[in-house]
């Protein structure tokens, strides 16, 4: 991704170009075409028109140039698809990178804590209640895991989009940490695609090109975790090839929470002097306990207590990718894409529920929904007994499985020729998604036991109205997008950029029990981004810009948008009313720059920024009294905006940062919300006024780094990361107090005992803090024999922790 060019002889050499990305087609295959070949035929002219400058005379005396050495230049993605580089001092918005070194500085590679520790405006929130499966969260944008939880955020590995096809859930554990080479996060920007609304994470991969020689590690340390990886990389001649592979085991730190990861990535390369072309697969079979969240007064007594149980997921993954380059002049090229990817996740829950017996004078010795609710029944309306669960607290165990296939491919053409004497950086393309995903649900009556456990009492809860039924539903998504991007240089300090891409997206659901779930629609959107960069100083940048980007709601959204029908907050589908796509309209403004302090005397980065982002019918999901079921709405409007800033200095020994945003993320609608656990509801609803924060979002966030390296084979290190509070979900009116925030130390050490073999451990939570990242409300009373009255509920964070390990590597 990165490129250091230089000009020797009056030409600019372009040693290395590595960058990323994806895309979506657009209906009609012959419209796509067409307009694909107006714009390559753009470049096309472009780069003939600087090709017919009159050549010199034949006669001239040959002049020697004298050689020019310029600083070197960072390139970056101008979109998606890996190949269209361009100079990041001409983006207009803001963008963090980290290479595969800032991803494992402290130890084994961990991608969401080195966003969380290394960048300004992420957080993470653990709703799941697995490290491995957290909620990342940008400038108040989500890119979760939990499908039914908006998301953002788009996220690419090697250009191609990874938010899952049913809900555009990020599932992070699928990612190979030890083959990311570098990755960039980039602000609101259309042209990549759906979900961008927050902004973009596009993952460049480590190939044999990239990355030579032999790498082995194991390490393990408390919550029994033990895990190994290994990565090797070589090349020959015009090939290429790299392999990784990573396991891990860890029992967890609370009660039944173990998890188990394999993961594998392998890339197979060729590089001509024209073409570069990539064959590779990732592939993962993980399995999580899901511990969530649990009543405060539980976790008071005891912090490693789990609510109910059990609380599993299976995910399992086949990914394969061809991407590939194609010069075909000096200044022009073309990228490409195609893809497979097979996902499948089966899911367990055990959950309290408001079952109970009836009313002896309506229905004696059966079993309804709560008090004067409706009988509970099993298959053909059979009335459920009391006897079924032999008089124990009833609960229900559910179970959900999604299994998604989906292809895509992405083709696009980029031009560099100077237009009208400028300097000019065009890219144009076309993409095209499609997945079709079988989901399925179903929901088990079963007793809670003294160790809070469900046992499925072996009946499946079917009723009538089809609030809680079994739910078995085909859905299809085509994703259709068009999208170019030009960059012109008006002067050579002064770049103006235009982007634009339309979406067009189509999601079917078809129901396969019956026809309550059937659905067929359609969304369609042109984005535009205008934006400029200038160079103040030599050193100092300033940007400005405006973009527009949209998600459409997803399949499993859509089959959840009804509130007389609640699905299951993990995924359940029922029939429901149409939801609106979000679209967001953001600007940002800022600078950013860096400078040598002096010879050998360390450089500093620093940038500072400022962004606001309106968003038109933002989606949220709103609970039932259970705590366990839900459904999705339309919120009218909403807002983020904030400051954010960062500073890093860099010398052989001291490598130091520091980074500080502030998120004020709001409601801009008056809505009237139900939130029947919120101690302030009236009559089981809330009243939002415009100016409330939206809930899991902290404002302040502020993280400082130091590593020193102790020569010859010392490398010490700290961390702080200090977080503000945030309102409960379900808090939307803001009336509680909010989840208290936190400060946490991390410490890391490296000893390098030869050449290829170092010594590494970490400390996690040195301070043993104790603190939560996630919160909200249930129904106390739902166990009675817990005795308990605080409606609140959190997922606490892990208390201290150690690993150690031992690393070899070999060039």
């Amino acid at each position: 991704m990165a490129c250091c060019c230089r000009a020797r002889n009056g030409k600019a050499r372009n040693k290395t170009g590595r960058e990323r990305g994806q895309m979506h087609r657009t209906p009609g295959a012959f419209r796509l075409g067409a307009a694909f070949a107006a714009a390559f035929a753009v470049l096309t002219l472009a780069n003939s028109a600087a090709a017919q400058a009159p050549p010199p005379s034949a006669t001239a005396p040959a002049v020697t140039l004298p050689e020019l050495s310029l600083p070197p230049v960072e390139v970056i993605a101008a979109s998606p698809v890996l190949g269209s580089g361009i100079d990041r001092d001409k983006l207009p918005a803001s963008l963090h990178s980290l290479t595969d070194r800032d991803i494992a500085r402290e130890g084994a590679p961990d991608l969401p804590g080195t966003l969380e520790r290394r960048l300004s405006s992420v957080n993470i929130t653990d709703v799941e209640g697995n490290p491995f499966q957290p909620d990342v969260q940008f400038r108040g944008f989500q890119a979760s895991p939990v499908v039914g939880t908006p998301q953002g955020l788009a996220v690419y590995q090697n250009g191609i989009r990874i938010n899952e096809a049913f809900g555009d859930a990020v599932n992070w554990d699928l990612i190979p940490e030890v083959a990311i080479d570098r990755l960039d996060l980039v602000s609101n920007n259309p042209v990549f695609g759906l979900n961008a609304l927050g902004g973009a994470l596009a993952l460049q991969m480590k190939n044999g090109f990239t990355w030579q020689g032999f790498e082995a590690e194991i390490h393990g340390g408390s919550f029994g975790r033990r895990a190994g990886s290994l990565q090797y990389g070589v090349k020959s001649g015009n090939f290429a090839s790299y392999v990784s592979g990573e396991a891990l085991n860890e029992e967890g730190w609370r009660d039944k929470s173990p998890s188990q990861l394999r993961r594998f990535y392998a890339d197979l390369g060729e590089k001509t002097e024209n073409t570069e072309l990539h064959l590779n697969v990732s592939a993962a079979a993980n399995r999580f306990g899901a511990t969530a969240a649990t009543p405060i007064e539980l976790l008071n007594q005891r912090r490693e207590t789990v609510y109910t149980t059990p609380q599993a997921f299976d995910n399992n993954l086949v990914f394969v990718t061809l991407n590939g380059t194609h010069r075909l002049t000096d200044t022009v090229s073309l990228q490409g894409n195609a893809y497979y990817r097979g996902f499948h996740q089966h899911a367990i829950d055990g959950n309290a529920s408001e079952i109970a017996g009836c009313d002896p004078d309506v229905a004696a010795g059966t079993l309804c929904l709560g008090d004067g609710g409706a009988v509970l029944t099993g298959a053909g309306g059979t009335p459920i007994p009391s006897s079924a669960i032999g008089g124990a607290v009833a609960g229900t165990v559910d179970r959900t499985r999604i299994d998604s296939d989906g292809v895509g491919a992405a083709l696009q053409a980029t031009g560099t020729a100077p237009l009208f004497d400028h300097g000019n950086h065009l890219v144009a393309g076309v993409a095209y998604d499609h997945a079709v995903t079988g989901f399925a649900s179903s929901s088990e009556l079963g007793a809670i036991g003294p160790d809070l456990s469900v046992t499925g009492a072996g009946i499946v809860i079917s009723q009538p109205d089809g609030s809680i039924a079994p739910s078995r539903v085909r859905a299809a998504n085509s994703y259709y997008g068009l999208y170019a991007t030009d960059t012109f240089d008006l002067t050579p300090g002064l770049a103006v950029t235009a982007s634009g891409r339309f979406n067009y997206a189509e999601i079917r659901l078809d129901d396969r029990i019956g026809t309550a779930l059937n659905g067929d629609n359609r969304y369609s959107r042109f984005n535009p981004a205008i934006g400029a960069t200038y160079k103040v100083m030599p050193d100092v940048t300033a940007y400005a810009g405006y973009s527009e980007t949209n998600r459409a709601p997803t399949a499993s959204e859509l089959g959840c948008a009804d509130p007389a029908r609640p699905c299951l907050l993990a995924n359940f589908v029922v029939s429901d009313p149409p939801l609106k796509q979000v679209v967001a309209h953001s600007v940002e403004a800022g600078l950013r720059g860096g400078f040598d302090i002096g010879p050998d005397q360390g450089r500093v980065a620093w940038n500072l920024g400022l962004f606001r982002s309106d968003l038109d019918d933002d989606i949220i999901m709103l609970a039932t009294p259970d705590g366990t079921r839900g459904f999705f709405q339309n919120a009218g409007q909403t807002r983020r905006q904030g400051v954010e800033t960062a500073a890093s200095y860099r010398t052989e020994r001291w490598f130091l940062h520091a980074a500080y945003s502030f998120v004020d993320a709001t409601f801009q609608s008056a809505l009237t919300l139900p939130s029947p656990n919120d101690p302030a509801a009236v009559n089981g609803v809330i009243a939002v006024k415009p100016g409330d924060q939206l809930p899991s979002i902290p404002r302040h966030r502020f993280r400082f780094g130091a590593e020193y390296k102790y020569p010859p084979d010392w490398t010490f290190g700290a961390d702080l990361i200090v977080t503000g509070g945030q309102f409960l979900r379900g808090d939307e009116s803001n009336q509680n107090p909010k989840l208290p925030g936190y400060a946490v130390v991390n410490l890391h050490a490296a000893y390098e005992l030869t050449p290829n073999l170092q010594l590494f451990g970490n400390i996690q939570n040195l301070f043993d803090a104790r603190y939560a990242t996630f919160g909200t409300f249930f129904g106390p009373a739902r166990i009675p024999f817990l005795g308990l009255s605080d409606p609140r509920t959190l997922t606490p964070a892990a208390p201290l922790a150690v690993f150690a390990g031992l690393r070899v590597r070999f060039n």
